[in-house]
């Protein structure tokens, strides 16, 4: 991965491609690389559709090797629904081809003059871009289908959906899994918009003729591999757990914690929590032939995606994540695995970020616009976003846009950004995290829940104030270096509880670099790219008072443990001091 692609849509004569050396960029990867970028080139008051935003997309240091794990994209940008710098991850195919093509970073620039949407196709010739407005408005699956026909089953695809064309705030930039699904999705922060606003339908990548990128010393890369794979295994969440089901085996032990936001964040439980958990999805998907044990990439050893089948034994959708089936299901008051399945699915197709959706939703029953519970009208307000219709366009526009139309006084947001499926009262660290994280609301940014709730880590109290800030500190610096890698943040439980796997994971490192990275200087680049992403929110206009969550979390109590969310302000301005 010695080149950047950069391709100006916006150029004179039509959109033209060039590749340069990495120069400034050199030794970045993923997040390091997308922020980077934006950091530098994007000027921080610019509109976020406009030409002078830029869409970076990166795959990590490690992508495109040997390394188990290490397969995640990194899509980065000036997001349309906060303001500020936006990076938003994805599993699937594309991180290890393009760094098998040899490109650490596909930068789009500018805009289109006309109306034209056009494909890139990227493969052992080079880069070909092509103006092709049969597939204005195709959803995912139908437009990854069609480029399957076109070029063959060895490619993977990134993609937007009709929400990404109509330049919604929620949209989301779809990546396909090894089985050429559009079902991976770099989701938060509307990056998909931004990709329709450069005028980009697809991306296809071919990586036929090209071998796995190789270490300086492969002995010393595959004997840590080999530990790394052996960490994760012997660990329980990330050996157990997750492999047996899914990011959604966590809905009972949140729900049972008091922490499951219910009915628009009014309450800590959801009653019908069981009938929706990762134990009874995994169930009925190997009752109707599927199965909970699936990998979003190859290279891939947790395996915690799988496949969802309908009553008649077809594919429906991948494994909806544990972040899906709240915002959907407990958010919504919908507790039917099959409704919720297919929401996850119709959010695949037309391109939208499942948090965003299901809590703009949630926003919407909470202004009455449909009754909590009501599976129809889910289903229904969904497709009314992938038609474009007025309504489906607020909603399409996120929660918090979804709330000021509908009149809704508590409106669970953070920098214009839904929050996740974890209510900042009962697990105090996560609300430190969506507070302060430089991406709003944002539960990947520092996941808290591994010390507050899971106690991988050590324990921190998750009903207290106390030590809060330096878990989730602590948590984002670690995040933002993993993010760089372009490894799967679930490596983390292992990592944090395993000195050895840590260790492993600094060996696959140095090794294929030849470099003699510490515990020190992981913390520096975490740190690094915390730095450069609120430097360039602040540039863009935000200050402390943003690093807020709803004043409603500080004044109602949500049962079951009647409390509030304790973390003072003063406390939350000191989150990156460092």
């Amino acid at each position: 991965m010695d080149r950047i692609l950069r391709i100006n849509m916006g150029a004179e004569g039509g959109p033209k491609a060039r590749v340069e050396p990495l120069g400034e960029y050199a030794g970045l990867g993923g997040r390091g690389m997308t922020s980077s970028i934006i950091s530098r080139e994007v000027p921080p008051l610019c509109h976020p559709l406009g030409s002078e935003n830029k869409l970076v997309i990166a795959p990590g240091l490690l992508s495109g090797t040997g390394a188990a794990m290490s397969g995640r994209l990194s899509v980065g940008c000036k997001s349309p629904l906060t303001g500020g710098i936006k990076e938003a991850n994805s599993g699937g195919q594309p991180a290890q081809v393009l760094g098998r093509l040899g490109y650490a970073a596909i930068v789009l620039e500018g805009s289109p003059g006309g109306q034209d949407l056009y494909k890139i196709v990227i493969n052992k010739d080079g880069v070909r871009i092509e103006a092709d407005n049969s597939l204005r408005m195709l959803p995912n699956y139908d437009l990854v289908n069609r480029m399957r026909e076109q070029y063959g089953d060895r490619i993977a695809c990134i993609s937007i959906g009709p929400a990404g064309e109509m330049k919604m705030a929620a949209a989301s930039v779809a990546c396909t899994d090894p089985d050429l699904r559009p079902s991976r999705h770099a989701g938060r922060g509307g990056v998909g918009a931004v990709m329709g606003a450069k005028g980009v339908k697809v991306i296809v990548l071919d990586d036929t003729g090209f071998k796995a990128r190789q270490p300086k010393d492969l002995e010393k890369f595959r004997d840590a591999n080999k530990r790394f794979v052996e960490g994760l295994a012997r660990h329980p969440v990330t050996g157990q757990a997750l492999p047996a089901y899914g990011t959604n085996v966590l809905t009972n032990i949140i729900n049972e914690a008091g922490a499951y936001p219910a009915f628009n964040f009014k309450g800590g439980q959801f009653e019908g929590a069981s009938r929706i958990s990762g134990e009874t999805f995994a169930e009925l998907e190997t009752k109707r032939g599927a199965g909970p044990t699936h990998a979003c990439h190859r290279g891939c050893v947790i395996r915690c995606s799988g496949i969802f089948n309908d009553r008649d034994g077809k594919f429906l959708s991948k494994q909806p994540e544990y972040e899906t089936v709240w915002a959907h299901g407990g958010h919504c008051g919908i507790d039917d695995p099959d409704t919720i399945a297919m929401l996850d699915f119709l959010d695949d197709n037309y391109g939208l970020d499942t948090i965003e959706t299901g809590v703009a939703i949630g926003v919407a029953m909470q202004g009455g616009i449909a009754k909590f519970g009501d599976a129809r009208a889910a289903i229904d307000l969904v497709h009314e976003v992938g038609r474009g219709t007025p309504l489906g366009r607020v909603l399409g526009a996120g929660a918090a846009v979804a709330g000021k139309v509908f009149g809704v006084e508590k409106v669970p947001v953070v920098k214009g950004q839904a929050l996740p499926a974890y209510d900042p009262r009962a697990v105090q660290g996560i609300g430190v995290t969506y507070a302060t994280s430089p991406m709003g609301a944002d539960h990947t940014a520092g996941y808290c829940i591994a010390t507050n709730i899971l106690k991988c880590g050590g324990f921190v109290d998750p009903l207290k104030p106390d030590g809060q800030v330096d878990l989730s500190r602590n948590l984002q610096i670690a995040t933002a270096a993993i993010d760089a890698t372009g490894m799967c943040l679930f490596i983390a439980f292992a990592v944090l509880d395993q000195p050895d796997t840590f260790q492993a994971l600094l060996d696959l490192l140095n090794s294929f670099y030849g470099l003699e990275l510490t515990a020190d200087s992981v913390a520096a680049l975490g740190k690094n790219i915390l730095t450069m992403e609120r430097d360039f929110n602040s540039r863009a206009g935000f200050t402390k008072e943003h690093d807020r969550l709803p004043r409603f979390f500080s004044t109602d109590s949500l049962s079951p443990h009647n409390i509030t969310f304790m973390v003072k302000n003063e406390e939350l301005d000191r989150v990156f001091e460092w």
